[in-house]
């Protein structure tokens, strides 16, 4: 049960060839491989739950009519029965193509119960009766539990293949009583008390199962992230069970909130790899780059990839004073005028991860606008493309259009995959001029502080916020590394429970 919610938390990237896929297609852009390390975690932590869920549990009564040699028939009942204790010394998990098989074995028991019996014979008229209490030690507690987990409809579903339990021994103790009592008792009762416990084991087991099932059949196909994007949790294909790893694919393309989809396409390039460099993590989930390529896309066509800038840190930039001797014409046809600078992506940013990096390129166009009295007029447009770079480097391309390189980090805040950037260098070119030609190499210097002061800030401002990854409420990572391969980016990590209400009684 809690094999299959952590399986669930960690939600996957499916490995495909380079087919052209519209957001829209069924494919697997995200996927969880669940370690060796990662069931076990699992498995502990179903145990556990499955222990706190049997520990004063009751049992139902028994009542049964012996005969006893000498003193006849005697009416006896067994109330109160409770499942005081459980102490699980070992437990496995093992996945295989049949399904899960979660085992603990080595387990003993404790119960506790009230007796009472009665009798009446021709050689005493009057009736005879007793009561007290009893415990019961149980030795050599096994439980196994089997479970398969099935795609239907983009949604896990949970199944209990098999379900058994097996004790050793039982050992019977009564608190008074008289001796043929006490051996008709353990005579009459043991085997009932030995299948009604492993009857109450198993129901209570399967009823939590059943649970769980519910509970992933509830689990949204969508996460919001803001007002403008969900993120597409649907699985697609089935999971996959070796015979230590489980590993889960879901679509996992940002979609518009208003369920109006966007009309690009992108290109799934290689197989995508769920391997951690050797680190023993729980997990690991890996981010197709048509993933950040899709949230890119959707924001563009939402028009949120521009702004006007009318405040800098040096605001003298933003006045054609400041620009007197760059550009004379300018304060001749405005002198001692403000500016506004339109700063807008001319198509969406392209995202793209090596072995070594992660970068995205984006080609700017920004606008200069000098405020003429009441007027806002369009003076002259620079155009740039912009490379983003983890590590940077430096960089030259046989293009009219010129590069800035940008360097920085990506990390993990909490459940949340964040990034920040740095500007490295960058060389731009002149779109148009109603003031005359630019002299580009004049003017960089001062468009090297505002992209410092003004851009990059701008920029990592929204990178730090960054976007949940797809893990279910009630579970955190911890100890997360990043590292890259070709065209994802794989978060390799342990995983904790943090006891979310809700999650928690589903368990």
């Amino acid at each position: 049960m809690a094999s299959a919610l952590l399986f669930f938390l960690f939600l996957p990237i499916a490995a495909a060839s380079g087919t052209l896929l519209s957001q829209s297609d069924e494919a697997g852009y995200i996927s969880s491989f669940v370690s060796e390390s990662g069931l076990v975690f699992a498995k502990d932590l179903l145990v556990e739950r499955a222990v706190d869920s049997l520990t004063l549990l009751r049992l139902p009564d028994i009542e049964k009519d012996v005969r006893i040699p000498v003193v006849g028939v005697v009416h006896m009942v067994a109330s109160n029965i409770t499942l005081s204790s459980i102490n699980v010394s070992s437990s496995t998990v093992k996945p295989g193509e049949s399904g899960i098989v979660i085992v603990a074995s080595g387990a003993s028991a404790s119960l506790s119960f009230d007796w009472f019996y009665s009798y009446s014979t021709w050689l005493v008229p009057i009736k005879v009766s007793d009561k007290g209490t009893a415990s019961v030690q149980v030795e050599g507690l096994q439980v196994g539990l089997t479970i398969t987990l099935d795609n239907k409809n983009g949604t896990l579903e949970l199944a209990v293949l098999q379900c058994g339990c097996y004790m050793e021994s039982l050992v019977i103790t009564l608190d008074g009583g008289a001796s043929w009592f006490y051996q008709g008792f353990i005579y009459a009762f043991a085997n009932h008390i030995r299948s009604s416990v492993e009857d109450a084991i198993i129901k209570k087991i399967t009823e939590g199962a059943q649970k769980l099932d519910l509970f992933l059949q509830t689990l949204p196909k969508e996460i919001d992230v803001d007002k403008i994007s969900s993120l597409n949790v649907t699985f697609v294909d089935e999971p996959i069970l070796t015979n230590s790893s489980l590993e889960l694919d879901i679509n996992g393309l940002f979609i518009p909130s208003n369920k109006t989809y966007a009309q690009n396409y992108l290109y799934k390039v290689s197989q995508l790899s769920n391997s951690c460099d050797g680190a023993q993590k729980m997990l690991s989930i890996t981010l197709d780059e048509a993933v950040f390529n899709s949230a890119s896309v959707i924001y563009f066509q939402a028009g949120l990839l521009h702004w006007m800038v009318n405040k800098v840190p040096e605001q003298s930039l933003l006045n054609t004073t400041s620009w007197k001797y760059l550009i004379p014409q300018l304060y001749r046809k405005y002198p001692n005028d403000d500016m506004i600078l339109n700063m807008s992506l001319m198509s969406p940013p392209d995202v793209w991860i090596t072995s070594q990096k992660v970068g995205a390129n984006l080609l700017l166009d920004m606008t200069v606008n000098v405020l003429d009295g009441s007027s806002t007029i369009p003076v002259a447009c620079i155009s740039m493309v912009i490379k983003f770079l983890l590590h940077a480097r430096p960089h030259c391309i046989q293009s009219k259009i010129q590069v800035v390189d940008v360097s920085g980090v990506v990390a993990i805040s909490g459940n949340n995959l964040v990034g920040e950037v740095g500007l490295d260098s960058f060389s731009l070119s002149l779109k148009w001029s109603d003031v005359g030609k630019f002299h580009m190499n004049l003017i960089q210097g001062v468009l090297q502080v505002f992209l410092k002061t003004v851009f990059v800030p701008y920029v990592n401002v929204h990178l730090r916020q960054g976007f949940p990854l797809p893990i279910v409420r009630g579970f955190a990572l911890q100890n997360a590394s990043i590292l890259t391969t070709s065209s994802a980016v794989v978060v390799c990590s342990d995983v904790v429970f943090i006891n979310s209400t809700g999650l928690h009684s589903s368990l």
